[in-house]
């Protein structure tokens, strides 16, 4: 398959194209094992390969089940429920002990869930056995998650952890929006966050995150950037950005309505907010740290995310990598403690599936969740491996090298700003074929369900957040090009256009435009929004005319006031920007055939072709109505066709 078509699948679906491998739960059904004996075989073989793993403990309790989480928890459990799980997991932590016997630990997460739930008898229990049975590198950190209601009103709780030797905390905050708060179905408020902070730092902890989440349907950029001006004044040592994946969750039904551009351009609102406020991190990268030369996450994530350690997961639903397959433990899927509870009673391992994988998987595993740190160490994918990365993937680097998506520098793989912006599109170019042709198959079946997402978007868009009726301003930019030949001189003609990042009409071809701003004027609006979306400027600019049916655009009464430009000499390279996720110049064709106007675009493979009438208007000027749009944005083949007129009026000799 075609780079740029893997690139381009993974923009439209970019709630499955992310860190997250495989695609969906049912992606590897090809490669499961479901001999027990042979399951055995393949454990202890595997880990007989590895020299030192990470290792994570699942807590699968919380007071309620957040709407937007997609793990294994199990909601407001009785003591006794929580006493009895500590007992299986130990006796899990048993069984890996033989396994892993002299093996070395260089992570340890105790995660949930929330771990900070547990008795601190349990929390003693858990983090005792683990340091009997396991060689834990005295170099760890152990690293635990709590919410802020549990470190706001159990502060003795938190200095008991930090005492039993976990120095690194982590507390999800998420937002501090009320009213999302509210849908999310999380409790939160200054005070509360506040008196959290004032108990963590009581406690001792010097290594200390706060969890923040946005791409959410209903979460504005207001919002947003206030809950990051709010996290900042706490001072944590760390903060750590969560795009909302909608898969697996209660909101898994909006997702069609959060467009690529609303969760790249929060990013970028993050981004630029939290390094002014001394937070660092390469860009693309999910944690940022005020602390120079610490990653700011975890030493178990660090380990397998940076240099692809093999990790094991203990508990209900947890995840294990090993060096050649990959297993999730019962409760994974039903999200239920009575199968995981009967498997460990029998002194079995806790799987629910488990997969032997062809070493093109266990790499896209790899590579996926490497750019969760925005990018990928090349020695320790050839450590891993015994392969080399740019050689392995020789066409799929080229071609983000060519296309400024990545850049190698000092022997790692680095997301550029542009590749950080399109990373959905990045990622699965290291997918394995398998998962290639996957997800060409979920774009396929995506495509027929576009319109339920813009539907979806415009259930949530508030055109009373917006002046109206809202003005806004597209032009129409032409390259006029002259090429002489031995007998006649051809003038060809393009047409600049972008890709809209945003609904409505998400993904479709467009003029370069957008909102006028209270402080500029309509002619200046129109410089600004080429400028920002395509990098090409205009020299100057023709007014064209003025588009203002009432149903034009979806979201509501907005007016367009319409321009053109023509460049002439060499064509300016496009490149996008703003809420554009491409910017090509399209060669034209613009004829009459018999009582019919056909305009066809083309820019490399892609082709458009709309056909129009042309007509005289009540108010005596030509007009064309579109018969075919072509999948242009809006009633842009009405505007482009009124633009070639205006210009040919004015004196312009066009094909």
């Amino acid at each position: 398959m075609k780079c740029n078509e893997v690139y381009e699948n993974g923009l439209f679906y970019h709630h499955y194209a992310n860190t997250a491998y495989p695609l969906t739960s049912n992606s590897f059904m090809e490669y499961k094992i479901r001999d027990d004996k042979q399951i055995k075989e393949i454990v202890r073989a595997d880990w007989e390969n590895a020299e030192e793993l990470s290792l994570y403990i699942h807590i699968p309790f919380c007071k309620t089940r957040c709407k937007f989480c997609e793990y294994v928890v199990l909601e407001n459990p009785e003591e006794s429920l929580e006493d009895e799980y500590v007992k299986l997991l130990l006796k899990e932590i048993n069984m890996y002990s033989e396994i892993l016997k002299g093996k070395k630990i260089i992570g340890y997460d105790l995660g949930g869930g929330t771990p900070a739930k547990l008795s601190v008898e349990n929390l003693k229990k858990i983090t005792r056995a683990t340091c009997e049975k396991f060689n834990i590198d005295k170099e760890t950190v152990f690293s635990v998650e709590t919410t802020p209601v549990i470190a706001a009103e159990e502060p003795d709780k938190i200095k008991a952890l930090y005492d039993i030797g976990y120095k690194r905390i982590s507390m999800g905050i998420q937002t501090v929006s009320e009213k999302l708060l509210s849908e999310l179905g999380r409790e939160g408020s200054a005070s509360l966050y506040e008196k959290a902070v004032e108990n963590i730092r009581k406690a001792g902890y010097e290594r200390f995150n706060i969890d923040l989440m946005y791409g959410f349907l209903h979460q504005n950029d207001k919002e947003f950037e206030n809950t990051l001006r709010y996290a900042v004044l706490l001072s944590p040592e760390y903060i750590t950005l969560y795009r909302n994946r909608y898969k697996g969750t209660k909101l898994e039904f909006e997702s069609g309505g959060v467009s690529i551009y609303k969760a790249l351009h929060q990013y970028q609102i993050a981004y630029n907010i939290l390094r002014e406020n001394g937070y660092h991190a390469n860009v693309g990268k999910n944690t940022f740290s005020r602390i120079e030369n610490d990653y700011g996450t975890s030493d178990y994530l660090t380990n397998r995310v940076v240099y692809g350690i093999p990790y094991v997961g203990i508990g209900l639903g947890a995840q294990s990598f090993a060096m050649n397959y990959l297993a999730y433990n019962l409760g994974a899927a039903d999200k239920r403690l009575e199968r995981y509870k009967k498997a460990i009673l029998e002194n079995k391992l806790p799987f629910q599936d488990i997969y032997k994988l062809p070493i093109e998987e266990s790499i896209a595993k790899m590579v996926s969740v490497s750019f969760y740190f925005g990018f990928v160490d090349l020695d320790a994918f050839e450590k891993r491996f015994g392969i080399d990365f740019c050689k392995k993937f020789e066409e799929e680097v080229k071609y983000t090298l060519d296309n400024n998506l990545l850049e190698i520098k000092e022997r790692r793989i680095y997301l550029t700003e542009k590749g950080s912006d399109f990373i959905n599109g990045v990622i699965p170019l290291f997918y394995s074929n398998r998962s290639k042709e996957e997800l060409k198959h979920i774009f396929t079946k995506k495509q027929i369900s576009y319109k339920t997402d813009e539907e979806i978007f415009l259930e949530a868009y508030n055109i009373n957040d917006y002046n109206r009726p809202s003005v806004a301003v597209d032009i129409a930019v032409f390259a006029l090009c002259c090429q002489e030949t031995d007998n006649y001189k051809q003038t060809n003609l393009s047409l600049l256009l972008i890709k809209r990042g945003e609904h409505p009409y998400m993904n479709k071809w467009a003029l370069p435009g957008g909102f006028v701003k209270p402080n500029e004027t309509i002619e200046e609006c129109a410089f600004r929004e080429v400028k920002e979306e395509t990098s090409v400027e205009p020299l100057t600019i023709i007014p064209v005319g003025v588009f203002s049916k009432p149903d034009r655009d979806p979201r509501g009464r907005i007016i367009s006031n319409t321009f053109a430009s023509v460049i002439t000499g060499d064509i300016v390279e496009a490149e996008r920007g703003g809420d554009s996720i491409d910017a090509r110049w399209f060669d034209i064709m613009f004829y009459k055939e018999e009582d019919l106007i056909k305009l066809t675009l083309i820019a490399g493979d892609i082709k458009i072709c709309a056909i129009l009438r042309e007509k005289i208007s009540k108010f005596k000027r030509i007009e064309f109505d579109v018969l075919e749009g072509g999948g242009l944005a809006f009633d842009h083949a009405e505007i482009i066709a009124t633009a070639i007129s205006t210009l040919r009026y004015n004196g312009l000799k066009l094909n």
